[in-house]
């Protein structure tokens, strides 16, 4: 397998964050997005669409999209489940999962794409230069901050997001929380449950890649 990563985003690094806790080693290249290599005609015939991360199988089948990187190693390694041991289980990860990417990665992204110069159109990730609509920003910054009031109810009754063990639900939302520094929003101090929730994931090994 080979991994197309950028160790300064936060998409690649919950793709990363998967492979570490499953013990995978495999063959990872760097694409450097700030000087616009995901745009370059050899990394686009990877994958048109010009975003990391890309996760190539053994068989060459290209997967570009988080959510079906993490099922294919899932499947592929399920020693270290993260997707659950029941239905319900299951089911409770998916919907966290799917909560925290639209209602904190998607914000995030919002507020620093249609607020940042440098990404002066860019406001949608790819090859397509979107111009930026400031008032999505601020849209973004809202939502952000209710996202957070949201994961301080969730986990002030129950330690992680899907219920007693760590998931990709968590995995996930650990990412977008932290990468809410870009747009300089953080864990408010009331939020104890949330810190408690965040400090315990950040300590684990995969997180500190």
């Amino acid at each position: 397998m080979i991994f197309y990563d950028c160790a300064t985003a936060p998409s690649p690094r919950r793709a990363r964050m998967v492979i570490a806790e499953k013990g995978i080693t495999l063959e990872t290249r760097q694409i450097d997005l700030r000087n616009g290599e995901h745009l370059q005609p050899d990394f686009l015939a990877i994958n048109p669409r010009g975003t990391v991360p890309v996760l190539v199988t053994d068989a060459g089948h290209v997967l570009t999209e988080n959510l079906g990187i993490a099922a294919y190693l899932e499947a592929a390694f399920p020693d270290t489940p993260l997707m659950g041991r029941s239905p319900e289980e299951t089911g409770l990860i998916w919907s966290w999962t799917a909560i925290c990417e639209q209602h904190g990665g998607m914000p995030v992204a919002e507020a620093l794409r249609n607020a940042s110069p440098a990404m002066k159109d860019r406001a949608l990730p790819g090859p397509v230069p979107y111009a930026q609509i400031p008032e999505l920003a601020e849209r973004g910054r809202a939502r952000v901050a209710a996202f957070i009031e949201l994961l301080e109810a969730r986990l002030s009754e129950s330690p992680y997001l899907a219920g007693e063990s760590f998931s990709l639900a968590d995995l996930t939302g650990f990412v977008f929380v932290d990468f809410a520094r870009v747009v300089k929003m953080g864990i408010p101090e009331a939020n104890t449950a949330t810190q408690d929730w965040f400090d315990r994931i950040k300590a684990r090994p995969s997180a500190q890649l």
